[in-house]
């Protein structure tokens, strides 16, 4: 394991009665292999499975109600060209995806009250309601609040405090990967992907500048069993999955996975 961090989302303690570290097994946006993707039905398989880390998005309705979805339009999912923050929560609320309604991310809150979230604000004004959220319901150690802007990590950072976890911003990235060690401060958390396009990112090089630097890598997104195979060899501290029955097959195989809900 690279990480070292006390931090409960790092050192996942209530999983193991012996408070011993493994990689953490994420449900990517609550895995795609029993419902649709950032749905209550994807998320309540994940969690049957034995899941206590959710990754999910959030965006906010017109009326500031944050919901876990991907898109910042609705036409992949909904089939409506319309943006996500031109329709009211209640308006969100009437939509079909294959079947099933968005969630807000109250609604997973109080439906998964044990789980630790890895929410990604997908825009600027998701910002403000997640800070809030975050912040009056007391989440800070149940979240890890993840974007691919560095002023946005650093606006939660600022607001939230140095106990919040978030992901490394992309100079943190770049100085783990060319720099050997980055002066990332805080509860961090490194979530790559394998390769940047020919470049690659999660090997054996960037765990050790991390594992240095005290960071825990996560790698998304993995669907195939032999690339879960090997980055578990590898040392990697998460692995984030839309096949969230082959991963967890994967973890027990190896005695990783929780004995217990």
């Amino acid at each position: 394991m690279t990480g070292g961090s006390p931090h409960p989302y790092l050192r996942h303690a209530e999983w193991h009665a012996d408070d011993t570290a493994r990689p953490i097994a994420f449900a990517h946006r609550g895995g795609t292999d029993h419902a649709p993707e950032n749905t209550v039905a994807a998320f309540d398989h994940a969690w049957s499975l034995g899941y206590r880390y959710l990754e999910t998005d959030v965006h906010p309705s017109a009326d500031g109600v944050l919901m876990a979805f991907h898109d910042s339009d609705l036409e992949r999912t909904v089939g409506q060209a319309v943006d996500i923050g031109d329709l009211t929560a209640a308006e969100l609320a009437t939509l079909d995806v294959d079947g099933h309604g968005i969630p807000t991310m109250t609604e997973l809150f109080e439906r998964f009250p044990d789980a630790h979230f890895n929410i990604d604000a997908k825009s600027d004004e998701s910002i403000e309601p997640l800070i809030t959220m975050v912040g009056e319901r007391g989440l800070i150690d149940r979240v890890c609040l993840a974007s691919f802007s560095q002023r946005r990590i650093d606006a939660m950072r600022s607001k939230l405090g140095p106990g919040l976890m978030t992901n490394l911003g992309a100079a943190g990235i770049a100085q783990l990967r060319f720099a050997g060690r980055t002066r990332g401060r805080g509860h961090q958390s490194a979530q790559v992907p394998v390769r940047q396009g020919p470049v690659p990112v999660a090997d054996a090089s960037f765990l050790r500048s991390a594992g240095r630097s005290g960071i825990a890598v996560h790698v998304w997104t993995i669907n195939e069993r032999t690339e879960m195979e090997r980055l578990l060899d590898l040392g990697v501290d998460g692995i984030m999955t839309d096949e969230t029955k082959l991963l967890r097959d994967v973890f027990a195989a190896r005695g990783l996975w929780p004995r217990s809900g």
